[in-house]
């Protein structure tokens, strides 16, 4: 690709006891006559540290080295400086993190890239799974993924699939597993490869899992090695409790359209898995709070007829009273647990959703999670799911936490309804309560997590530590936990020996790995303890977290990797940094200035934007839109733009701006052409009409390019664009600048230019329509929606791959952004506040399909009924 091959890509995977180390190894070639750029992507999982990376350039390794984060931060910064470009390693997405590094390379000369990873395997619904992102974007000569499983109980079953494994390739894949040993082996050749027979494609786009489960002849599995020791926990053939599960669910506004139609197709697959021993109930909330049921329910058939009904009929409506919806819950399931309602011998379980955050009632978060934390008091978990980018993420995580329980993101996808219905099936079938795996404390120190509420059928507790005596080869266990019909409790005892005789074949076993797990374990158990922490105590967790990480070299959220490349290659530093859900740990440049692609060149320059007409504070940076209807969203962090059309049809009312704390509003009508152009693929609209509302001062603007009319109470008052006003009244200042625009000051202090663009009345086509430009958009609430008024809270993204696109002076690129990878394009909107004829050129990056994986939700979401 542009005179680069990669000619290698290896994949190579050992796992011992559960634990993925992970090597890629990349190799390329400049084939060209003159030094190009040479780029190394992998998207790894999430729940992965990386713990190495290095280059090689002409047999010359520069290695990569792990600090802390503000060390690493200010070399990055002093490269900066010097007008050094940086490499980029990372980026979020659904299952993924993207490290993304470069380098240029001379002409004819060889680079090997090699990165390495380690995870601990989780086990969900009986199979621990390993998922490996393929996309090498080309084809490659030498193409491998090799997987070597060491597993000291014995493997039970052993599976490798892909989404890209076509029948042909099937057959290629080679397993084998027996005893302790797997393997796994893909290695594809050229052809095989190819799209089609004679294609330069690759098929090789997509997902490589590997899914085994190991041999359980007890419940347990000890392991000591030198001085530290890892106890897998995971009974097999215990009854199931009985569960007792309150769904506490948003109906908020935002809700509506396609979200809460994916929550109703979710609930009624869940009301379809829910055993007749269990009890059950529905919490909805919006701004006020309703119950399907006074009391929870069992779980007959003709209970789960009407729960199908109820569910059925569930629609949005008012604001987001999440407290009074949560305390509702609790303590439903409070009173049933004290009046006897449900069985003693069961588990418990509070499931919430919501899309937004708290606006009615009580909506301060860290109030809210006091009094939750109150009245549940440790007794049944909080499982917190976030449905889409509005919801405050950290809230709804350290709430979870703080109540033995977990929070998910659930994206706005097709497969929504599935990813609820997949999270329900993880909690569905507990086993036993109240777990909790002593060990001598005269023995042991720094042990992870060893009590945990719940055990669900087909996962498995983890639990390491380390001796006191690094020479003590020995441990016993005590077990303890409720189960459905009597406890459980016995003694488990392992010693060194007995594992050494389990790991006889040494080429399975990679250093210290029960060491590493233990760490590993450690520091991700003492980041979670960390989000819902504060003051001195997550002082204490950060730096041990800070420490171990150093230690053992990991990519964390309080480490980054600085890679310095070699001065003959444009001495270049580049920052690996761990993505943590919701946040961006900090950003930097990751484009490239004056960079030479291809055969032309391009400089990504920020023009600062005009000034509004009579206004005084005057903003830099603004959200707009324009035009047929253009948006441009400024992000100033970035020092650049987004933007995005809408393409909907004449008479579509849009939801540009909602706040329901000032009760601010903004809708736009589109019109079309005069006639259609039967030769454009979309019809060309524009704004006709806006409708900008302040429901708590009961004042109403319609604007269309004839006239503008304000309604403030039952009092109507109109203007022309032929005059010259300024007004002034409680909650509204108003400039009209004749035949140009209007400056309309509301409420909170938000402001608005409205320009009006104007054309020859015996146009043919065109017709007269509006533009709209929000200023001091941050005098709205952090509630604030709507197609621009969603861009009113910081909104980060990063740019990969600038290349060449179809249009010679438009390059594309991949964006990072809402944890979605988009394809955009490089370009210009029009800016035309201070000029409505000509206006001026503001450069940003395009975003395709009506904003698709950058407005939340989509477009159509954003369809309202009328103006007001």
């Amino acid at each position: 690709v542009n005179g680069i091959e990669i000619y290698s890509m290896k994949i190579d995977s050992k796992i011992t006891s559960r634990f993925a180390h992970n090597v890629i190894t990349s190799r390329a070639v400049n084939h060209e006559n003159v030094h190009k750029e040479v780029f190394f992507d992998v998207e790894l999982p999430k729940t992965a540290f990386i713990t190495n990376f290095s280059m090689t350039i002409d047999g010359v390794t520069y290695p990569g080295t792990i600090k802390e984060k503000e060390v690493a931060k200010k070399q990055y910064e002093t490269a900066v400086s010097k007008g050094q470009t940086a490499g980029l390693v990372k980026a979020s997405g659904r299952k993924t993190e993207k490290f993304s590094v470069s380098v240029n390379v001379e002409a004819a000369s060889k680079v090997t890239f090699e990165l390495m990873y380690e995870e601990l395997l989780k086990r969900q619904f009986g199979k621990y799974e390993m998922f490996i992102k393929v996309k090498p974007k080309q084809l490659v000569k030498d193409f491998e993924i090799e997987v070597n499983i060491f597993e000291p109980q014995g493997i039970s079953e052993l599976e490798a699939e892909g989404t890209f494994i076509t029948n042909d390739l099937q057959n290629i894949i080679e397993k084998t597993f027996s005893e302790k040993k797997g393997h796994i082996s893909f290695k594809p050749t050229l052809d095989q490869q190819r799209t089609c027979a004679n294609c330069s494609q690759s098929v090789l786009d997509g997902d490589f899992t590997v899914r085994y489960d190991v041999k359980r002849t007890t419940p347990d599995n000890l392991q000591i090695v030198n001085g530290y020791f890892v106890h897998f926990f995971a009974p097999t053939n215990l009854p199931k409790l009985p569960k007792n599960v309150i769904f506490v669910i948003d109906i908020s506004g935002s809700m509506s359209g396609r979200e809460i139609e994916q929550t109703r197709e979710a609930l009624l697959k869940i009301l379809d898995d829910i055993k007749e021993d269990d009890f059950f109930n529905f919490i909805l909330f919006g701004s006020e709070v309703h119950t399907w049921k006074e009391t929870l329910i069992k779980a007959t058939p003709e209970n789960l007829d009407e729960a199908r009904k109820f569910v059925r009929g569930i629609y949005t409506q008012g604001m987001t009273n999440l407290h009074g919806g949560m305390m509702r819950g609790i303590d439903m399931l409070n009173a049933a647990h004290e009046g006897n309602l449900v069985p003693k011998r069961s588990a418990s379980i509070i499931i919430m959703l919501t899309d937004g955050q708290p606006n009615v009632g009580i909506s301060d978060t860290q109030e809210i999670q006091a009094h939750v934390k109150k009245a549940i008091e440790g007794k049944y978990p909080l499982y917190n799911l976030g449905f889409g980018y509005g919801v405050d993420y950290s809230f709804l995580e350290k709430m979870a936490l703080e109540n033995k329980g977990l929070a998910r993101r659930i994206y706005p996808d097709s497969d929504a309804a599935l990813q609820l219905q997949g999270f329900y099936e993880e909690v569905s079938n507990p086993m036993l309560t109240d777990v909790e795996l002593n060990y001598p404390e005269n023995e042991i120190l720094d042990l992870t997590k060893n009590s945990f509420k719940h055990f669900y059928d087909g996962s498995e507790i983890v639990v390491a530590g380390r001796f006191i005596d690094n020479n003590q080869n020995s441990l016993t266990v005590d077990v303890r936990g409720e189960g459905a019909n009597d406890a459980l409790s016995y003694t488990t005892q392992q010693d060194a020996e007995q594992t050494a005789k389990a790991f006889q074949d040494p080429e399975y076993i990679f250093g210290d790995y029960i060491e590493r797990l233990w760490a590993y374990l450690t520091i991700e158990q003492l980041l979670e303890k960390r989000t819902a922490a504060t003051g001195e105590e997550k002082e204490n967790l950060t730096a041990k977290a800070l420490d171990l990480s150093l230690k053992y070299k990991f990519v964390t959220p309080l480490t980054s990797m600085v890679v310095t490349k070699p001065e003959d290659y444009d001495n270049q530093d580049g920052i690996a940094d761990k993505t943590i859900e919701g946040i961006d740990v900090f950003t930097f440049l990751d484009y490239l200035r004056g960079q030479v692609f291809s055969n032309y060149s391009f400089s990504l320059l920020s023009a600062a934007p005009p000034q509004p007409y009579l206004y005084t504070a005057q903003p830099t940076w603004y959200t707009s839109v324009d035009g047929d209807p253009h948006f441009i969203i400024s992000v100033p962090q970035k020092q650049d733009a987004i933007c995005f059309n809408i393409n909907e049809n004449p008479g579509a009312v849009l939801n540009l701006i909602n706040d329901p704390v000032t009760g601010i509003t903004v809708n736009g009508e589109l019109i079309g052409d005069k006639r259609p152009n039967s030769d454009a693929k979309i019809q060309n609209t524009y704004f006709g009409k806006l409708g900008i509302r302040n429901k708590h001062l009961q004042l109403k603007l319609t604007v269309t390019p004839e006239k503008i009319t304000i309604q403030n109470g039952n009092e109507t008052t109109s203007f022309t664009w032929l005059d010259s006003v300024t007004l002034q009244q409680e909650g509204l200042t108003l400039i009209i600048n004749r035949k140009k625009n209007l400056v309309l000051k509301m409420g909170s202090g938000v402001s608005f230019v409205i320009v009006l663009h104007q054309v020859w009345k015996k146009h043919p086509l065109h017709q007269d329509f509006l533009g709209l430009y929000t200023l001091d958009s941050d005098k709205l609430s952090e509630q604030t929606n709507g197609l621009l008024g969603q861009f009113f809270h910081p909104i980060d993204f990063t740019i990969l791959e600038i290349h060449p696109g179809s249009d010679p002076k438009k390059p594309d690129a991949t964006m990072i952004v809402k944890n979605n990878e988009l394809t955009v394009t490089r370009g210009w909107q029009k800016d035309y506040r201070s000029d409505p004829k000509h206006g001026v050129d503001v450069p940003c990056w395009f975003v395709h399909n009506n904003g698709a994986g950058l407005i939340d939700g989509v477009h159509t979401d954003y369809i309202v009924s009328s103006l007001f």
